[in-house]
Parts: C-alpha cells; structure tokens; sequence
C-alpha cells in the first residue's frame, strides 16, 4: 500500500501562506524535502512572517530561502536542496530528467520519454509527472504537448500558467 506524503514525512510541516500559487505545505523527513502539496489555508507556520532563523532545521530554512526567491522571480534550478524522494525507479528517472529542464525552458512528454531512457513510454512518463511529489522544485511544469498545447497539470493547469509566465514562457493555452 502506498503511504501518503503526510505519513512519508515527519511530522514537521512548513506552510507558505498567500503566494501567488495559493498556500503551499512543505513536508520534510530527516533527509530533506518530501513533498510539497498547494493549499487554500496556511498551516502550522506562517513563513510570510516567520524569519528564518524561527525554524527549527537550518536544511528546512534552505528549501524555504530558495523557494521565497523562485517566488520573487529569481531564476532556481534548486539542485542544492537536500530532497527525499520516493518513487520506483523510472519515475526517479523522470524526475532527475525534470530537474535537468532549465528555467524557461519547455520540452515535449515525447522528449522527456526519451531522456529518461523509455523512448515509448509517454504515459509511463506522463503518469510519473502526475505523481510528482515535489512540484515546483521538480518542474514538471515545465512539460508540455508535443503540438505546442499544456498538457496536464495536477496542481491545475492556471498554477501551471503562472509558472511558466513566470520563468518567460509564453505558452499556447495561457492567457
């Protein structure tokens, strides 16, 4: 059975609270970001008015450091942040593949198949970037239609927009 990324993670939760993606809950185990999941409500910790020095783990304060200058429209690759991801091993595959899409750029399902090995696995890939845990972080985002369209988004195909407005894409599909 799978478990949940609350159970996959300790306790400890991390909210970002009115980004213009809405709530973002960051969950961490002891070897780094786990899961980050889009919310309507801030959770335990407030981090527009929370420094950094009130958190309790100095590799949380580096996801959150790193995530507050994407949002501020730094470009970030965040190959630095210490993540704890758990996949089978394609979809590790598809996911180091992601992470390797630079800021701005886009690539097709059909590409990202082929960078991860599986040339004819578009909906193996595409159901990987559906289960992505860490949005964001892991631009699955930056994925799109080989005729040029969206695609999917799990996290909604406007949060998908504003990401890639946000990086300079400009995307059939996004007004």
């Amino acid at each position: 059975m799978r478990r949940t990324k609350r159970e996959q993670a300790r306790e400890l939760t991390i909210s970002l609270a009115d980004t213009p993606l809405g709530g973002i809950i960051l969950y961490f185990t002891p070897k780094g970001l786990a899961a980050l999941d889009f919310a309507g409500e801030a959770g335990e910790i407030d981090l527009e008015r929370a420094s950094l020095s009130d958190l309790p783990d100095p590799m949380i304060g580096s996801v959150v450091k790193e995530l507050r200058a994407f949002l501020a429209g730094a470009p970030a690759d965040f190959h630095n942040l210490p993540l704890d991801l758990q996949g089978t091993p394609f979809q590790l595959r598809v996911w180091q593949e992601l992470r390797r899409i630079p800021w701005g750029g886009t690539i097709s399902y059909r590409e990202l198949a082929r960078r991860a090995g599986s040339p004819k696995a578009l909906r193996a890939v595409g159901q990987a970037n559906a289960v992505n845990p860490i949005p964001i972080i892991i631009p699955c985002h930056r994925v799109i239609a080989a005729d040029g369209t969206l695609g999917g988004y799990s996290s909604g195909l406007w949060r998908k927009c504003w990401l890639l407005k946000h990086e300079g894409v400009r995307q059939k599909g996004c007004r």
